[in-house]
């Protein structure tokens, strides 16, 4: 009798910090929002010749940068600096939105473009969460699917950026949406069921999920509603 009491304690232990972990997770990921939005604004502003004229430099250069900054916030996730070196780079990314919001802006339609990729992103964020947050689910089993596809969109974007093939654009885009759907619902599992247990992680990997849901889905939306420029 004592031994099942033990086993419910830790059960019922072990639940409280997952759902403490999700709750610090959203709780975070709204705040980042916030120097996300601050960016984008600033990004409106400046001058992105420099990635138009040489996209596969910046390209090549951005994924460095980030992925230090990537070390530095696994290195500091159970300190403070962790949480303020996740916003700094939620402040970059924010900036690095300019270019496609200046893009969609430019547009006739592009304020309902940006509104309505932006609600297709918060509809289908709340949606896959609602399915992954139940811990009687399991989705571990896409983790290498979802990478596999990740590495494959990854390559064609690279490459496209030589051909500037328009309809691969549009298909990496499509593909990319389902990939990072997939990981919504894959990286809320993982917390819920424990295999990702510290917030900042945890709010990092569902912050690229969103952005580059948003992105794609917003690229794809100005190819198939974005015919009419100012």
């Amino acid at each position: 009798m004592s031994d099942d009491v033990q086993v419910l304690g830790r059960e019922s232990s072990l639940a409280a910090t997952q759902n403490k972990v999700l709750r610090n997770t959203y709780a975070l990921l709204g705040l980042t929002m916030i120097p996300t939005m601050i960016g984008a604004f600033f990004g409106l502003q400046m001058n992105f010749s420099f990635m138009a004229q040489h996209p596969f430099i910046f390209g090549i250069g951005f994924i460095a940068v980030m992925f230090v900054m990537f070390q530095l916030i696994a290195a500091n996730q159970n300190k403070a600096l962790g949480v303020w070196l996740l916003l700094a780079m939620t402040f970059v990314f924010g900036l690095l939105l300019g270019p496609i919001l200046q893009a969609a802006l430019h547009l006739s339609n592009g304020a309902e473009i940006v509104g309505l990729a932006a609600a297709g992103t918060g509809v289908t964020f709340l949606s896959l969460a609602a399915i992954g947050s139940s811990p009687a689910r399991d989705f571990s089993g896409l983790g290498k699917f979802l990478f596999v596809g990740l590495i494959l969109v990854v390559i064609a974007s690279l490459a496209n950026m030589f051909f500037h093939f328009d309809p691969a654009h549009l298909v990496i885009s499509g593909v990319s949406v389902l990939i990072f759907s997939g990981y919504i619902l894959y990286d809320v599992n993982q917390i819920v069921r424990g295999g990702q247990t510290n917030y900042v992680m945890a709010t990092l990997s569902l912050y690229l999920d969103i952005y580059n849901l948003f992105v794609n889905l917003l690229s794809i939306l100005m190819s198939l509603m974005g015919n009419d420029r100012d």
